[in-house]
C-alpha cells in the first residue's frame, strides 16, 4: 500500500465518487484509509457529564484503499503508481500516467545502482 497520511487522493467508487480529500489515517491491518470529508456518517451521542447536550456528531469512516487513487502532481488527475530505481540506486514512487516523481521510498543503495 503506497498511500500515506497527508496524501491527496481521489475517490473512485462509492457515494462520494469523484471527490478529493486528504488522508487522515491509514488502517493497514484492514486495508482501509480515512479521508477528510469522505464517507461521513452521524454518530448519535447520549447526554453525559462530558457531553451534557448529546446530539449527532458527524465523522468520517474508513474507505477501502482500492476505492481511492493518488493524485498525480503534474497533471492533477488520479493515477496508478509504480516503483522504480534511479541510476544512483534510490527507489522512488512515480505516477504511471505522466512519469512524475511522487516521493522517495528509500535512500541510495549501491546494490541497485547502474554503473555507467
Amino acid at each position: 500500500m503506497f498511500i500515506r497520511k497527508d496524501d491527496l487522493v481521489a475517490v473512485l467508487a462509492g457515494d462520494d465518487k469523484g471527490k478529493r480529500g486528504k488522508v487522515l489515517r491509514v488502517l493497514r491491518a484492514d486495508n482501509k484509509v480515512v479521508v477528510e470529508g469522505i464517507n461521513k456518517v452521524y454518530k448519535h451521542l447520549k447526554p453525559s457529564r462530558r457531553n451534557p447536550q448529546g446530539g449527532r456528531l458527524s465523522k468520517e469512516m474508513p474507505i477501502a484503499v482500492s476505492n481511492v487513487a493518488l493524485i498525480d502532481p503534474q497533471t492533477n488527475a488520479p493515477t496508478r503508481v509504480g516503483t522504480r530505481y534511479l541510476p544512483d540506486g534510490t527507489k522512488e514512487l512515480y505516477a504511471k500516467k505522466s512519469g512524475a516523481r511522487i516521493r522517495t521510498l528509500s535512500k541510495p543503495n549501491p546494490k541497485y545502482a547502474t554503473s555507467k
